[in-house]
């Protein structure tokens, strides 16, 4: 299935695309239709909360689908703040995906403040084994991911089949720019996290997420000083 969608949906523009074709790459929401035909209603979208953008795309051709919000126990209170409003103000069902152990639990287990000594470990516990877990739920999941958000994610293609969850994963945002995504948000008056207009293009747990400065990447402030680049979700 992931490879039919490959096939009808990369374009030439697509990173990876081999083919000798000169169709463009398809939209957000053209991957997104696909996805709404080939799966109905068992799609789930992962989102952040850095802004409802994803899930906006996706509730426009699938009213309420379910919105996968990672409860790590460690967020910024502006992002459990736009995760409440989006709930209220928008044709999505949020999913809390709680990991197995409180953040008090993870303390008296592991040590206080795993994430500065193993945050591996921590992202493993907190965020990848819980979304794990509750994807065997569904046949396809919807992530924001874009190419323009670091060097790990050039290639980003817009269908794959996600080996370690068992499932298709579709990226309809994969060509969008930070730019676009904003314009789209002002263009649709969809909810931003206060954050972004704070010195945070990325933003991820407190602990573990600064400002970045005018021309960083945009994922420098994650896990900053760290041997670390990626939680462990899209890798």
């Amino acid at each position: 299935m992931a490879r039919r969608g490959a096939e009808e949906l990369h374009g030439a523009g697509t990173p990876g695309h081999d083919g000798d074709d000169d169709r463009p790459e398809a939209t957000a929401e053209q991957v997104v239709a696909w996805a709404a035909r080939e799966f109905g209603t068992s799609v789930a979208v992962a989102c952040s909360m850095a802004d409802a953008v994803l899930p906006h795309v996706v509730a426009q051709q699938i009213p309420w689908v379910d919105v996968l919000f990672l409860d790590t126990g460690y967020h910024f209170a502006e992002t459990v703040g736009t995760r409440d409003a989006v709930e209220q103000q928008m044709d999505v069902t949020i999913v809390d995906v709680k990991p197995e152990l409180t953040v008090a639990e993870q303390d008296a287990a592991h040590g206080k403040d795993l994430f500065g000594r193993d945050p591996v470990l921590c992202c493993q516990m907190r965020k990848v084994e819980p979304l794990h877990r509750t994807l065997a739920g569904y046949e396809v999941w919807v992530t924001g991911v874009r190419r323009d958000e670091a060097p790990t994610r050039t290639t980003t293609p817009l269908v794959t089949f996600d080996e370690k969850n068992g499932l298709v994963k579709i990226n309809p945002l994969a060509a969008w720019s930070f730019d676009d995504l904003l314009a789209y948000a002002a263009r649709h008056q969809v909810i931003l996290n206060p954050l972004l207009n704070d010195g945070y293009p990325s933003i991820g747990c407190l602990p573990c997420t600064r400002r970045v400065a005018p021309g960083e990447d945009p994922r420098a402030g994650r896990w900053a000083g760290l041997d670390k680049t990626e939680c462990g979700l899209h890798v």
